[in-house]
């Protein structure tokens, strides 16, 4: 499979999509088993799949036909809002409103470690360095982990306390993107922790949405920053190399709340989850939707889309 590309939804299901033609390849229905499909992860070799289920994080294998998890990971308490694997795939990182944030090793099924934030947890994202994490937080705060001394080494807190919904590092480390809740966007420059700049340099702030932002994400080339909205739309903003973000474009078509999105390898598609019950494939040079995804009978709230090499 070159291309992977799931949708999770409010319906409990999981869905595979053949990309080009729309046609769904595969449902993981998960009959009997409750909870909604809050966030999904593809690993980088394309052969797992992660899903967080309200409490707990489903591991299934790709290219196997069972709707059966390899594993389940439930040690949190309150709903995963945040999965990501590490770029070799040995471990993976959850994030969950019971306020901690977890790294599992996928070795022994095993929580290999547990940070306490306080706060309920919205987001993660590994540091391409793999060395450290950055999550944000239901009581506006952005911290960094960092993985080798186990502590938390950065705090941002740029609007006080309006909770930070998504976080969305550059591929090459340069930048941190923050969304929030009042639909504001929150630039910082990183510096290198050897240098005499401060870690974490803002570098600009503006208002992209007038409404709830649900999802910020960099696209992998970093020359656009795609921002998803309660207000049914995703806007897709170019970036000067002296961060300077201008609108671009506005994908309309989505009847209600957008909620995630998700860039092909060579950032010239996006996908999107709606609380229409659709997904939608746009072409990022004409803002034009080329594929819709139906099948979802609820809101489709998350997507994860593979198609690199694995």
């Amino acid at each position: 499979m070159s291309v992977i590309l799931v949708t999770g939804s409010y319906d409990h299901e999981i869905r595979f999509w053949e990309a080009w033609s729309g046609i769904c390849s595969r449902t993981i229905a998960r009959p009997g088993e409750s909870g909604q499909v809050n966030r999904l992860a593809i690993s980088p070799d394309k052969r797992l799949l992660a899903a967080a289920i309200h409490k707990k994080v489903n591991i299934y294998e790709i290219a196997s036909p069972s709707s059966t998890p390899l594993i389940s990971l439930d040690e949190h308490t309150m709903n995963v809002t945040s999965v990501s694997f590490h770029s070799e795939g040995k471990w993976l990182v959850t994030g969950s409103e019971d306020g901690t944030i977890r790294i599992w090793d996928l070795r022994s099924n095993q929580a290999h470690r547990t940070y306490n934030n306080g706060a309920p947890v919205n987001d993660v994202c590994v540091h391409p360095n793999q060395g450290e994490l950055i999550s944000c937080d239901q009581a506006g705060c952005i911290k960094q982990w960092d993985l080798s001394e186990n502590v938390c080494s950065h705090e941002l807190t740029p609007a006080g306390d309006v909770p930070i919904r998504s976080v969305s590092l550059a591929a090459d480390g340069s930048c941190l993107i923050a969304g929030n809740n009042k639909g504001k966007c929150y630039v910082w420059k990183i510096n290198d922790e050897k240098s005499n700049l401060p870690r974490y340099q803002a570098v600009t702030k503006f208002t992209a949405h007038k409404k709830y932002i649900t999802r910020v994400l960099l696209s992998p080339d970093a020359k656009y920053l795609a921002t998803c909205s309660a207000d049914t739309t995703v806007k897709i903003w170019s970036i000067s190399s002296n961060y300077e973000f201008r609108q671009e474009k506005v994908l309309q078509g989505h009847q209600r709340w957008v909620w995630d999105c998700a860039f092909s390898a060579d950032s010239a598609y996006l996908v999107t989850a709606s609380s229409d019950h659709t997904a939608r494939l746009w072409e990022m040079a004409s803002g034009d939707t080329v594929r819709q995804y139906n099948g979802h009978h609820k809101a489709a709230v998350c997507c994860a889309l593979h198609d690199g090499a694995g």
